[in-house]
């Protein structure tokens, strides 16, 4: 083989990291590989756009059917984004015999099922590390590294959006507005932060990431989802007073053949590994039933990071092309999903309530714990600015899900209780 010829779809920050690392280690990528690496053609949307790498101007194109019905492009990485129109795309090329590399966590938590099999079918490798964490080599180390295993929790700091903002809202005190207004500043943030800060997208990394760890069809309906944006200071104060820190936490368990998947503003034990996580780094912690646990630590976005991640599934395409063996490691899912009911999730959980401040109105609140099996690990009571109210604050020790709303549904028909100011789960420490 004289060389291998790439087709960029996009060249954006990532492509333009592509770039970069396909150019500086070509040194590297000769001995891994045995041969040269080039970029033959790369899809813009503009041609004389100026960009952070020089790109000759005749290898990029406006028509797709260039790169992906080029007959001499062996390999095409897709790093533009979006969803229908990238489907399209991949199947196009996978048809072509083009072996895919992609770094789209939305495509692949929606259609990444599809796309395998049909990659599968055509004897094609579709890699996809870079899709969750950024640098972190997360899928290759559930895939490869942990395969005798069988891992039966997944948590993990998954969206560096949340994480650089709820730090930044818990070391200076400042609120949720201002943080995301400098984190859009930074780049950190999308002018459109929904997918971010409403969850959606540490979800579609949970979905990929249970789909493997589990070896199960997890789907992004599957995954419960609840945002940051109704995290206040006050929230973040009481937790540290308790010694939590709080995270937007990608959840992952399985007991049994049954498993839950959510994503959602979690209190920490600040013991806990992942609370020392900050700004803008992800982190991953793994639990497998042989191993232990392990946590994968880094840089969960950026445009060279993840051009490692996508240039490392380069190699591992191009390597299975020395030996012949291209399609052959896509392993279809080993169980068939199975869901826990909310009575079999169980957890920690901090509650917040304003209520009137008078005597038996603490009693009746422990009444509805206790009838529903619940109990206290910390309380405190706070009076309120506003006459004879007070804050009620309090993390619960384990109980089940259903019969935590349970809870919450009575709590908001007590005549003493005039609100449910926020709810959360808790993780760490002892059950």
């Amino acid at each position: 083989m004289e060389s291998i010829s790439v087709g960029l779809l996009g060249l954006g920050t990532v492509g333009c990291g592509v770039v970069k690392v396909i150019e500086n280690h070509q040194d590297k990528l000769m001995h891994q590989i045995g041969c040269p690496v080039k970029i033959k053609k790369a899809l813009v949307q503009e041609v004389n756009k100026v960009r952070d790498v020089d790109v000759d101007t005749s290898i990029l194109t406006l028509n797709p059917e260039d790169v992906l019905l080029d007959p001499e492009i062996d390999i095409i990485v897709e790093v533009m984004g979006d969803i229908e129109k990238t489907k399209e795309y991949l199947i196009q090329a996978i048809r072509q015999k083009k072996h895919v590399v992609t770094a789209n966590k939305d495509l692949m938590a929606v259609y990444g099922p599809e796309l395998l099999s049909l990659a599968s079918e055509n004897q094609c490798d579709l890699f996809y590390e870079a899709s969750v964490a950024g640098g972190i080599p997360i899928l290759r180390s559930l895939v490869d590294g942990l395969a005798s295993d069988r891992i039966t929790k997944m948590m993990g700091i998954v969206n560096g959006t949340t994480n650089f903002i709820l730090t930044k809202m818990t070391k200076e005190g400042r609120s949720f507005d201002d943080v995301l207004s400098e984190a859009q500043a930074l780049g950190y943030a999308e002018a459109d932060p929904t997918a971010d800060v409403g969850g959606l997208d540490a979800a579609r990394k949970m979905a990929i990431l249970s789909t493997l760890g589990f070896s199960m069809n997890i789907d992004l309906d599957d995954v419960k989802i609840k945002g940051i944006t109704e995290v206040t200071g006050e929230d973040l104060q009481y937790a540290k007073q308790f010694g939590y820190t709080m995270k937007l936490i990608g959840y992952a368990h399985r007991e049994d053949d049954r498993v839950e998947v959510s994503v959602e503003p979690t209190l920490l034990e600040d013991s806990h590994p992942l609370a020392s996580v900050h700004d803008e780094y992800n982190a991953v912690y793994v639990y497998g039933e042989a191993v232990g646990e392990t946590m994968f630590y880094g840089p969960g976005a950026g445009g060279l990071p993840t051009a490692t991640a996508v240039v490392s599934d380069l190699v591992g395409v191009m390597k299975n092309m020395r030996l012949g063996v291209n399609g052959k490691s896509a392993v279809s899912p080993q169980f068939s999903k199975l869901l826990k009911e909310n009575e079999e999730i169980y957890s920690k959980y901090f509650l917040r309530l304003h209520v009137e401040d008078e005597v038996g109105v603490l009693a009746s609140v422990t009444s509805v714990f206790s009838r529903n099996g619940a109990s206290f690990k910390k309380v405190l009571q706070n009076p309120l600015q506003e006459q004879k109210k007070a804050e009620i604050v309090l993390v619960t020790h384990q109980a089940s899900l259903k019969n935590f709303e349970k809870i919450l549904m009575e709590l908001r028909d007590l005549e003493a209780v005039h609100l449910v100011k926020s709810t959360y789960r808790v993780e760490g420490g002892n059950a």
